[in-house]
């Protein structure tokens, strides 16, 4: 079974998961992904402070983690 992610997940938990999340963080203008706040924030909140969708990015993030199976 494929991994998934949660929006309410921590930065830092995401790229547990996988390293390959923070490119599509990264294109997505979360630019301080190595950031020690960052790390302590959810999918949510930090896509939130960029004006990001939520839902879109952890939509993505899922879609990316399918693939690679």
């Amino acid at each position: 079974m494929a991994k998934q992610v949660t929006k309410d997940m921590l930065i830092g938990e995401l790229v547990q998961v996988d390293p390959g999340i923070v490119p599509i963080l990264m294109a997505a203008g979360m630019h301080c992904i190595g950031c020690p706040s960052a790390q302590g924030e959810s999918l949510s909140e930090a896509a939130m402070v960029h004006g990001i969708d939520p839902d879109a990015l952890e939509a993505r993030i899922n879609e990316y983690l399918a693939l690679k199976g």
